[in-house]
């Protein structure tokens, strides 16, 4: 399907300025989550491809071959997803990972101090981490 614009000849006269000048109305969206939709792992990106209508971009993993002796490690890298987003949707996840940064660097920054700690006792999991990481990967 080709996105054409659309010229005011093409747009039928129902008194609606908005639609004349080209705006969409707009609309609530709800979120419905699909159970059958599965997780997909990846240890790389492959692949990232940006022009001016999309962004594709292909996630691989890595598989280590079998290890023999006094050989050296190798390996194979294959593609486990392929995704292509709109402009609007690639600027929304360039936007998420931004903000997944600051709270990465935000813990990085807090780690030497916590580091301390952790060596006189036994290492408990950070809920308050996992929450801000959350809260900037889902969004707001």
């Amino acid at each position: 399907m080709s996105m054409e614009a659309v010229s005011a000849k093409d747009t039928p006269t129902n008194g609606n300025a908005t639609a004349l000048q080209g705006e969409r109305p707009s609309a609530t969206i709800r979120y419905s989550d699909r159970v059958d939709v599965s997780g997909i792992f990846a240890d790389s990106i492959t692949s990232l491809v940006v022009d001016a209508q999309l962004m594709r971009i292909e996630f691989g993993v890595t598989r280590l071959d079998e290890m023999k002796a006094n050989s050296p490690l190798t390996g194979r890298r294959y593609p486990a997803c392929r995704i292509v987003l709109s402009p609007a949707a690639a600027l929304d996840l360039v936007n998420r990972l931004r903000h997944a940064a600051a709270v990465f660097s935000q813990l990085a920054k807090a780690a030497p101090q916590s580091q301390a700690q952790s060596q006189a006792e036994p290492m408990k999991p950070d809920y308050n981490a996992s929450a801000a990481i959350e809260q900037g990967c889902l969004g707001p």
